[in-house]
């Protein structure tokens, strides 16, 4: 749930630059509630500022948010980081992740299909799911379209797991080594998604980027 649904922006005419597509899909089921959703809020804050401030990312970076918890929401449209203000999530329901990742996709490829429309060039788009819980919803079948997906470098792919989440399902949706949260540090992870985005946006796409080991001495995560 959130306060209000910010619109996403098509500026393709002001703003020609390759495209660097991400959509954040977070748990907001009422597991997270308390501390846990205060921290993710803090730590989209974080990220939209530490992505904005950077000049070239702030024109290349897309964010969107699906949620899901009682019900899967796109909270966000695609919109470029110079123009994100996350909205405040509130925590609730169950965790219907597999119609989450689903529509998270979903997201990814019509977007795709509209920079193709314009004549703008794009990165590999990633999809970020933070979850502390398991799916509560038919979650195979979204599970067999990340793989697909990833296969086919459609996306890319990366599952936190915060205190609680079940390991053993996200080993089985994603390709990736799913990553847990080292306690309730969100800003860490966010600085880090955001520092790796700055990297990818000054690259060419389709270029392989080396991104920040999080699971390092000072890193957010573990394995």
């Amino acid at each position: 749930m959130i306060d209000q649904v910010p619109f996403g922006t098509n500026d393709f005419a002001e703003n020609p630059e390759p495209r660097c597509p991400c959509v954040l899909l977070l748990d907001v089921s009422g597991s997270m509630g308390g501390e846990p959703i205060d921290e993710l809020n803090a730590g989209l804050a974080t990220y939209r500022e530490a992505v904005a401030s950077d000049s070239l990312a702030s024109k290349r970076v897309e964010v969107a948010i699906v949620t899901f918890g009682g019900r899967v929401d796109t909270v966000q449209s695609f919109t470029s980081a110079s123009t994100f203000y996350p909205p405040k999530l509130y925590a609730t329901g169950d965790t219907p992740m597999g119609e989450g990742i689903r529509l998270a996709l979903e997201l990814v490829q019509g977007r795709k299909n509209e920079y193709k429309a314009n004549g703008i060039s794009y990165y590999r788009p990633w999809v970020l799911m933070v979850t502390d819980g398991a799916p509560t919803d038919e979650w195979k079948s979204a599970a067999d379209a990340v793989r697909l997906a990833e296969d086919a470098k459609a996306v890319a792919f990366f599952a936190v797991g915060v205190e609680g989440a079940n390991f053993a399902a996200l080993k089985k949706i994603a390709v990736r080594e799913p990553l847990r949260l080292m306690g309730l540090q969100f800003r860490d992870l966010f600085l880090w998604l955001s520092a790796s985005q700055q990297s990818v946006s000054r690259s060419k796409p389709g270029d392989e980027v080396p991104l920040i080991d999080p699971t390092g001495p000072k890193g957010w995560a573990s394995i």
